[in-house]
Parts: C-alpha cells; structure tokens; sequence
C-alpha cells in the first residue's frame, strides 16, 4: 500500500459555549493536520487508486478538478511522491493568470488542461489525451475505491465514543465511506455543500451497500449554492476560529460547523449526545479571497 506518512488523526474536543446548554458534546476529527499538502480526505479517496494504477503499471493518472480544487492538488502531490505522471481536466476556460492552486500543482509537473464547462458537465475527455498507460480518476475521486479508501479515515477513532458523526458532502464519497464504515450504533448526517443533491444521493444509492445503516442528509445549510460564501459565511469562519482555534475552508468545513452548531441550538440532538465531526481540511482553497479576509491562514 503507497504510504505518504501522514501525521495520525486524532480527535480535538471542540469547546463551544453553544454545546453546554444543550447537554452535547462534541469533537473533530482533524484530518486537515495529517499533511501541509495532502490534507483532509482527500488521501484516503486516493490510496486505492493510486496503489491500483501503480500495480498496473500505469504511468499517470488524469482526473478532474477546478481552479481551486483541493483534490488535484493532493493528486498532483500524491503522483509526484510514487513517480507517477499526472494530468487535470480543468473546469472553464484557461484564465490569463492560473489560481494559485493552479500554479503549485503545475509546479508539481501535472499537466493542465481546460474543459468548457459543458464540456466538462459531460466529462468530455479529448480522445487524443488519454493512452493506455493513463489511469483515469473521476472528479473527487468517487468510485468504489474512493468509497473505499474514505471508509478508512475512520480506523483511528474509538467509535463507540460516540452518538453521531457528521460531515460536509460534496460528491458524497466520503459521506458513503462513513456510512459504510461506521457502527450501527451512529446516526451518520451529511451536509451538503450544493444545492443540488442528485450528486450526493446517487453516490448513496450506488455505493452504500448496508442498507440498514442510520443516516440522513440536511441540505439547508448551503448558503446559496457550491462555494458560495455570503458575508455572514466568512463573518462566522472569523468568530468560530476566535472561539476554537480551527480553521474553516469556504466551501465545506465552514458550512459544516455552521450546521452542526445551528442544529445543537436548535435542540436537533438529544442531551447527552455526543458528536463526532470530521473536518475534512481544504484550507487552501481559501487562498482565493484576499488575504485580509481571515484572522487565520
């Protein structure tokens, strides 16, 4: 199995004066401080490919990503580590001046390639492009092996700690991973971080085999759609840091604490339950507001 000797996951009790008077309690699992680079989930969603690809004796791996994607960056990193290729399919047009993340994988040696956004909406992929010494991964690695490997974030928790689990959705692999993963004694809640949950819930429907687990996804927590972050967004990333100490990305962790804040307030938990909330990194992609923005970096 690649080994990119990661720092352990542990788990942070989260203190919050909204906890106490409802009886709850709550940790993180912060995975966003297992690698300066390879943060969050994005590793566990790669393992399985990358150790498959590296069996068959590929030599790069092409996959899908935007300006900001967290996961083209742990793939480029990954694939420079075990001396594989690589190669992003870029949402949009090539703009004149590529995001940062957009530099530091090109820095890496992934070739970049830009799709129209039909184009890529239809994973269009140019024929001349992909050889058979190529392996191909889908956008944030959803897949059986990236359902997989995200089952395996879960290994170095005690989880019978625990009452509930909860985490941010995008593709929902990693939401199906838990929910594979986790025991029948936890309720598994997804927050989805876009407005369209046909994504999350067919990732559900194919991959989630045991049907008898306990989960559910609350979807009013998106604040206006993927990666949109209205004032009031950024405003509680500020003062949920001043409290805590974590940081939060724009896209996912953000919404995540939102909710599961809101919904403790909200008497959504019983008393004496007790949380397990997985923060699944991407801190970087905040590197497209201007810096002043955060109290954090």
């Amino acid at each position: 199995m690649p080994d990119l000797h990661l720092e352990k996951a542990h788990c942070q009790e989260l203190t919050h004066p909204a906890l106490l008077p409802k009886g709850c309690e709550a940790a993180v699992l912060r995975l966003d401080l297992l690698h300066p680079i390879v943060s969050g989930n994005k590793w566990f969603k790669l393992r399985y490919y990358i150790e498959q690809a590296l069996q068959q004796q590929k030599k790069r791996i092409i996959t899908f990503g935007g300006a900001w994607s967290n996961h083209l960056l742990a793939t480029a990193y990954a694939c420079k580590q075990f001396g594989l290729g690589s190669a992003a399919l870029v949402r949009g047009e090539r703009p004149t001046v590529l995001s940062q993340t957009l530099q530091q994988v090109d820095s890496m040696g992934m070739k970049l390639f830009f799709l129209s956004r039909e184009d890529y909406r239809q994973k269009k992929i140019p024929e001349q492009l992909v050889t058979d010494s190529d392996y191909l991964i889908d956008e944030g690695g959803v897949g059986e092996l990236g359902v997989q490997g995200a089952a395996t974030l879960l290994d170095s928790v005690e989880m019978q700690r625990y009452s509930h689990i909860i985490c941010a959705a995008g593709t929902g692999t990693t939401l199906a991973g838990i929910i594979s993963a986790a025991p029948q004694t936890c309720s598994i809640i997804g927050i989805p971080v876009l407005n369209d949950l046909g994504t999350i819930e067919q990732t559900l429907h194919w991959y989630v085999h045991n049907k008898s687990a306990k989960w559910q996804l609350l979807p009013n927590y998106a604040w206006g759609g993927y990666a949109k972050h209205p004032p009031a967004l950024l405003s509680f990333m500020n003062a949920f840091y001043e409290q805590t100490k974590i940081p939060t990305d724009i896209v996912y962790t953000s919404k995540l604490f939102y909710a599961c804040l809101h919904l403790v307030e909200n008497n959504f938990f019983d008393p004496g339950s007790r949380l397990l909330i997985i923060h699944s990194g991407g801190v970087q992609g905040n590197r497209s507001l201007p810096a002043a923005t955060f109290c954090f970096t």
